[in-house]
């Protein structure tokens, strides 16, 4: 893989790579679109719902300490008063006073600057702005004194307009699982420690939507609040398990002294107190997750915020990033929120949010020691400039996907056309139990290409020869090497291959 190529890809590229192949569309396109908003399309929805699947069943389904809920997108607005996002779910803008175009301040200076900006206040934001005489990137006017600026949809609920009919479309996914935490504790029973997950659509009326999918105004995210003891916030015992994972960690120390990040034990993060065991071991198993899944471990590191960035309420939080071609940027966050959320909605709902600790016979109100966040979007996007490849030799895109997050397992092809019926058989099998692509148009060498560039890890090839030994002839797309394969045992090898089970080196391939 040409890690160069990778990196000159701009965001735009990827952006017309994603509409040309099916993967991504401006929302509304024939109407002239809508800023911040897009359509996943044939191609790109199922490689969507490939990558929630794999989340949820690695850290929902197949854990015995973690319940789902699936939490509705429009609630009582007392929900959003509670928590803060009511009063203070704000970014910084500064409007044009000739052209009256409006900008988000950090995201201005950190482009004109070259600096960044998190935990930097309006004040320091306009004092930079004003040093630096940074103008209106639309007309060259001057800027006027920032402003706080709300980013949650208002709506209406209900035919009569009111104030009382006000709510809003949720900005994020984490506060129904705090509103149905007492349901959910009474319905599964759930003990010390244990988490809760979602995974759903929230939006923010981002200022200045960009970077493609990066930062829209409409977007999905998969969430887990994990709930121990307040006291027991260092009692991870899964732990060990992951304690020695060697990681690119991006210390608030480097980060203030402008150094790099370095390789660090995820261990040395919890004895220095720079993370609870609980946190520490999510963000493992998280960076573990999207390694696993084909993310190149240098291009992933964490990043510890500085303090002057921490909401009051949070203990200690850590950002996984990618190394976008444009900048390292965040694809999951993870903060220690300590007792802050549940104690809020009790302290709002007049209701009892403790919890019966059977072992020291007493009632506490759990703490979300470690917060992993994440959106769907921002996976899909790193996924993507991950696998994207270049290829000179091959003359075409190809786009090694894990095959788990693959939009189909298979593409089956006839040799010639006459063969068509047999290989339509062999595709009607397969895509009852895998996701398929049939492919009889054009050349091989052409069917090939179009599988290579949707990510299609496996292309089966029924010939002349099919007929005498039942076999096909199975190419893989990571380095086009080909196996003959029993058309008896087809399904079997693919599931295994998909799945890890069986190495393509197994098969005894051969070069094309």
């Amino acid at each position: 893989m040409n890690v160069d190529a990778i990196m000159a890809l701009s965001i735009e590229d990827m952006a017309v790579f994603c509409k040309k192949k099916g993967f991504v569309y401006p929302c509304s396109e024939i109407y002239g679109g809508i800023s911040g908003f897009f359509d996943y399309g044939p191609v790109g929805v199922e490689v969507k719902n490939n990558i929630k699947q794999e989340w949820w069943k690695t850290f929902v389904t197949a854990r015995d300490d973690m319940a789902g809920i699936d939490g509705a997108i429009i609630s009582n607005p007392k929900v959003w008063k509670a928590s803060g996002h009511a009063d203070c779910f704000t970014d910084i803008l500064v409007e044009c006073q000739k052209c009256g175009n409006k900008v988000r301040a950090d995201h201005m200076v950190e482009d004109a600057l070259g600096q960044q900006t998190d935990g930097l206040s309006a004040e320091d934001l306009w004092k930079l702005i004003e040093e630096n005489d940074l103008k209106c990137p639309k007309c060259q006017g001057p800027f006027s004194k920032p402003t706080q600026f709300n980013l949650m949809f208002k709506t209406v609920v209900g035919p009569a307009e009111s104030e009382s009919s006000v709510s809003y479309l949720r900005p994020e996914t984490a506060q129904l699982i705090f509103t149905d935490f007492k349901a959910v504790v009474d319905n599964n029973r759930m003990k010390l420690p244990f988490g809760i997950a979602q995974i759903g659509k929230a939006f923010r009326n981002e200022i200045s939507p960009r970077d493609f999918l990066f930062r829209s105004r409409e977007f999905e995210q998969m969430e887990i609040e994990f709930f121990t003891h307040p006291k027991k916030t260092d009692e991870c015992p899964f732990f060990s398990e992951i304690q020695d994972l060697n990681l690119n960690i991006w210390t608030s120390e480097a980060q203030e002294a402008k150094a790099d990040h370095e390789k660090m034990h995820l261990k040395q993060l919890v004895s220095s107190k720079k993370a609870n065991s609980w946190q520490a071991y999510w963000l493992g198993m998280m960076l573990r997750w999207f390694m696993d899944l084909g993310i190149r471990q240098e291009n992933l590191r964490l990043r510890e915020h500085l303090k002057d960035e921490l909401a009051h309420y949070a203990g200690a939080c850590f950002d996984i990033e990618y190394n976008f071609p444009f900048g390292w940027k965040e694809i999951h966050g993870n903060a220690d929120r300590q007792q802050f959320d549940l104690s809020q909605h009790a302290k709002f709902s007049k209701k009892d949010m403790a919890v019966f600790v059977e072992e020291t016979r007493e009632k506490v109100v759990p703490a979300v020691a470690t917060e992993p966040s994440q959106g769907v979007d921002r996976a899909f996007l790193a996924f993507m400039f991950d696998a994207y490849d270049d290829d000179s030799n091959r003359g075409n895109v190809v786009l090694k996907l894990h095959p788990k997050l693959a939009p189909f397992k298979a593409a089956v092809f006839p040799l010639v056309n006459k063969l068509d019926k047999e290989a339509r058989e062999i595709h009607e099998s397969l895509k009852q139990e895998l996701p398929c692509f049939f492919d009889r148009s054009g050349s091989v060498g052409r069917r090939y290409a179009r599988a290579d560039e949707i990510g299609i890890p496996y292309c089966i090839t029924y010939d002349f020869d099919s007929k005498k030994d039942k076999k096909v002839t199975v190419r893989n797309i990571l380095d086009t090497k080909q196996a003959r394969i029993e058309i008896s045992g087809l399904k079997d090898t693919i599931r295994g291959l998909v799945n890890g089970d069986i190495a393509f080196e197994d098969l005894k391939p051969e070069k094309a």
